[in-house]
C-alpha cells in the first residue's frame, strides 16, 4: 500500500495519470487489461505498477510488463525499478538511482534506498528487463521500507524524482 500511495502521489506531482488498479501484490491485472486502461487514460504520461510478490521465475508482474513492452501502440518512457534485496539476485543494470535522501547516483540502491556501490539492482519483477537495454531504468528503494523518506505525507519525493528523471531523459 505504501508503494501504491507513493506512486499515486508522485504521478499527481508530475501531472501524470496513474492506473491505480494495476497495483497489487502480486499484480492482478493481465498485461492486456493494463494496456486497455492505458489507452483509455485521458492524458499522458500514464504510470502503471506491476509486482511478482517475490515469485521465483516469471510471475504475473513480469508477464504484464512483457505485454506492455511489446505493445507497438505504446511508448514506454522508462521503468522505475524497486529494489527488493532478493537472495538469488542476478541483478538488473540501472541507468541511475535515487537514494532515500534524494541523491541521484549512477549505481543501484538497496531496498532501504542506500547506495549499493554496484550498478546491479535486485528485484523480483525485473528479470524481463535484463534483455532490454533499450529501456531507461531508474532504481529506487522500496517506498515502504525507506524509513519514511518517500512518505506520501512528504510528497513522495523519491518516487517523484525518479519519475522526473525519466521525463527529463525523454525531453519532457
Amino acid at each position: 500500500m505504501a508503494a501504491k500511495e507513493a506512486v499515486e502521489k508522485a504521478a499527481s506531482n508530475i501531472g501524470a495519470r496513474c492506473i491505480s488498479s494495476s497495483a497489487g501484490n502480486p499484480t492482478v491485472l493481465s498485461g492486456e487489461e493494463i494496456i486497455a486502461r492505458i489507452k483509455k487514460a485521458p492524458h499522458d504520461p500514464v504510470v502503471v505498477m506491476v509486482d511478482d510478490k517475490g515469485a521465483i521465475g516469471r510471475g504475473p508482474g513480469e508477464a504484464a510488463m512483457e505485454k506492455i513492452l511489446q505493445c507497438s501502440d505504446l511508448e514506454v518512457l522508462g521503468v522505475i525499478a524497486v529494489s527488493s534485496n532478493g537472495k538469488d539476485c542476478f541483478g538488473l543494470k540501472v541507468d541511475c538511482s535515487v537514494t532515500r535522501d534524494g541523491r541521484v547516483v549512477r549505481t543501484a540502491v538497496d531496498k532501504h534506498g542506500m547506495d549499493r556501490r554496484t550498478d546491479k539492482l535486485c528485484g523480483d519483477t525485473l528479470s524481463i528487463l535484463r534483455s532490454r537495454d533499450d529501456i531507461f531504468t531508474v532504481g529506487i528503494g522500496d517506498p515502504g521500507k525507506m524509513y519514511f523518506s518517500d512518505d506520501v505525507m512528504k510528497g513522495s519525493p523519491v518516487t517523484t524524482q525518479a519519475m522526473r528523471i525519466i521525463l527529463e531523459h525523454n525531453g519532457i
